[in-house]
């Protein structure tokens, strides 16, 4: 098991209230969004956590916020997460690191250029910055490269904030507004009455509520399971190091098919392999990997799969449970994959190919984040039929920091009532089975 990054400590609270409004499940960067939103509104709510908040991969992610080369259906959430971020100082009262520092794709072959081109000009009414880049432009924009790039796309709105400082701050801006957080307190189960979720069972008892959000990441597939309900959620890997500060090329976030780095507020920079994900095989994956053959025909070659402790690990977590007896979530408190040392080898290796500035900074950590990835690497975002009152955010597919504060606006909207920030269809649970 490895280490996760050093999040920025909260003081949450310790007492269980026995009725809120609304039950959040999961104090990542989603949950602890829909918490504040809710808590502006004057709507109570309470957060369970079954570890630390954004112990796992709120804290883990690159913390890019990325409109450029988004999926067309996620642009929407996209755009307001953008603004919200801009926003995110006055609203929470701390720095979260953000900074419109740009996103910038560099391009070896003229196939990556095709790609980028197709996308911009399906944007082309989105109002965005988004612009194609020459291969001088790039020299530039990014001075000291070795690499001969085609050329580029680059959104100079994009930005980057910090994953280690943003949950926490906007968790203590949502207990001021009055929002309870309680960490190392899992739900177990939901109470239903009449065919509705009412309430939910923790470890340490009962909470009555009017409903429900599950924002519990990898986490969520399980829980549901144990209700009678299909998630479409597989586990990967990501492997991450962070540097030590040092004068880098470049303040903008930049992606490469095999590399990615990105500037840090301490001064350091973010690295990861952009080109690989770990995947190391779980039940999971046997049971329900069919229903992701058209991606992995197309993305085969970006998946280092192994078979090995990972699946026994995750076998011998229960699949079943009762209300009254331990659940996985309290088993494993933290998902805190092994590191990946090859993987970030690997991406050290070609990040210095083509800077060669990089071969003087210095590996400050290494961790191993674990995404939940739906077949179109959309989330899920809406109701449950089956469970009433019971609303899902989750499957982030990896993008859940940069759409976070978005992503929780929207789930609060659904939860009320109210007017949806962006149109929502695009992340129903159902369109799976269509």
């Amino acid at each position: 098991m490895s280490m996760g990054p050093q999040i920025d400590p909260v003081e949450t609270s310790v007492v269980m209230p026995p009725r809120t409004t609304v039950v959040v499940i999961g104090g990542g960067i989603v949950g602890l969004s829909t918490a504040l939103t809710l808590a502006e509104r004057g709507v109570p709510v309470v957060v369970l956590e079954k570890g630390r908040i954004a112990a796992e991969q709120s804290s883990r992610n690159l913390g890019w916020v990325r409109k450029v080369m988004r999926s067309i259906p996620d642009l929407p959430m996209a755009i307001e997460a953008e603004r919200m971020w801009a926003e995110m100082p006055a609203r929470v009262g701390s720095d979260c690191g953000f900074r419109h520092s740009g996103i910038t794709y560099v391009s070896r072959t003229q196939e990556e250029m095709a790609k980028h081109e197709g996308w911009l000009e399906t944007v082309k009414g989105a109002g965005l910055d988004s612009r194609m880049l020459s291969r001088r432009e790039i020299e530039e924009m990014v001075p000291g490269g070795t690499v001969d790039w085609v050329g580029g796309i680059t959104t100079p709105s994009d930005g980057r904030a910090e994953p280690q400082l943003a949950s926490s701050a906007i968790a203590r801006a949502a207990m001021a507004k009055g929002a309870v957080i309680i960490e190392n307190c899992a739900v177990r189960t939901l109470v239903q009455t009449g065919g509705a979720v009412t309430g939910v069972v923790t470890e340490h008892g009962e909470i009555a509520c009017d409903h429900v959000v599950l924002a519990g990441g990898v986490w969520s597939r399980r829980f549901l399971a144990n209700h009678g309900v299909e998630l479409l959620t597989l586990p990967l890997v990501a492997a991450v190091l962070r540097t030590e500060p040092f004068e880098g090329p470049a303040d903008c976030a930049v992606g490469a098919s095999n590399f990615s780095f990105r500037k840090r507020l301490d001064g350091g920079y973010t690295i990861t392999q952009r080109g690989a994900l770990f995947a190391p095989l779980t039940l999971d994956h046997l049971m329900i990997g069919m229903n992701y053959l058209p991606v992995l025909k197309a993305e085969w070659k970006n998946l280092r799969v192994s078979f090995g402790k990972e699946f026994f690990a995750d076998l011998g977590l229960p699949r079943r449970w009762k209300a009254d007896g331990t659940s996985p979530f309290e088993k494993v408190r933290t998902m805190s994959p092994a590191i990946n040392h090859a993987l970030n080898k690997e991406a050290m290796h070609n990040l210095i190919e083509a800077w060669p500035v990089f071969a003087k900074a210095k590996i400050a950590q290494e961790w191993g984040g674990m995404i939940d990835v739906t077949p179109d690497s959309l989330p899920v975002i809406g109701g449950v039929k089956k469970l009433p009152n019971l609303t899902l955010a989750t499957g982030f597919s990896g993008h859940g920091f940069g759409t976070g504060p978005a992503a929780g606006h929207l789930v609060a909207d659904l939860v009320m009532g109210d007017k949806p920030l962006i149109d929502p269809t695009p992340y129903r649970l159902e369109r799976f089975r269509a």
